[in-house]
């Protein structure tokens, strides 16, 4: 088995705290401008909009996991983890702290049985996604979902709602599973210790299908790189993994 390269930790300073606000601002920004847009499916721009929307919620759910990792501000604790308690309630009520113990269990224990991300042999995508959901999704998160929907459509438009807010949040479950779950967790890529594979090379598509989780070896191998820093690993092992 060939040994990662070595990557010194570097301070991470503001920088962290600065991308977690940027992701942050940006969801928010775009969610109560669309809010108020004219919707009409006739109009190429709602598809557009519903995307770049996704996408921002995967960027709301990666600032909750790097604040797991504590990367967010690690020399703030309190901070690091509000800002990953407001991403992780952001994105559909999750529980930060539970989600904080089942996401370290998938580190220590990638692709055995005690990685509650873990599904047997290379099952069939979609039987693999509702397993996954039912571990992280609770009943609560769906009540707290429901009266938050009723209240917003006493003030917004229940179609932009469901279009620019429900839907959005749906799609990025899809794109966090597959491009973070499911490639690179797959049965043929059990490679201990760390039971994980990197897709190649190629930093666009990398951040717009994932926020670079796509180099998902080099998270497992250096988990205390923020998810903008994982480009540089990806580099450092592109030739030899």
């Amino acid at each position: 088995m060939r040994a990662f390269p070595r990557i010194k930790p570097t301070p991470i300073g503001h920088k962290g705290i600065l991308w977690a606000v940027v992701v942050l601002l940006l969801w928010f920004v775009s969610l109560a401008s669309l809010l108020h847009y004219p919707l009409s499916f006739t109009d190429p721009l709602v598809y557009l909009f519903v995307l770049l929307q996704m996408h921002l919620y995967t960027g709301v759910f990666i600032t909750a996991h790097d604040a797991i990792h504590g990367v967010v501000a690690p020399e703030r604790p309190r901070l690091n983890n509000a800002l990953g308690w407001l991403s992780a309630t952001l994105f559909a009520y999750n529980n930060y702290k539970v989600l904080a113990s089942k996401h370290h269990l998938h580190h220590q224990h990638s692709g055995t049985f005690d990685d509650p991300d873990f599904h047997e042999g290379n099952p069939n995508f979609f039987m693999w996604y509702f397993s996954f959901l039912k571990e992280y999704i609770s009943w609560k998160q769906i009540l707290f979902m429901a009266v938050t929907y009723n209240l917003l459509k006493l003030v917004f438009p229940w179609e932009n709602l469901v279009v620019f807010w429900m839907v959005p949040a749906i799609l990025s479950t899809f794109q966090l599973f597959f491009f973070g779950t499911y490639l690179p967790h797959r049965g043929e890529h059990h490679n201990p210790p760390l039971n994980a594979r990197s897709q190649t090379l190629n930093h666009a598509w990398a951040f717009v299908t994932c926020y670079f989780f796509g180099y998902h070896l080099e998270h497992h191998a250096y988990p205390y790189l923020p998810w903008w820093r994982l480009p540089k690993a990806r580099e450092l092992t592109a030739g030899e993994f």
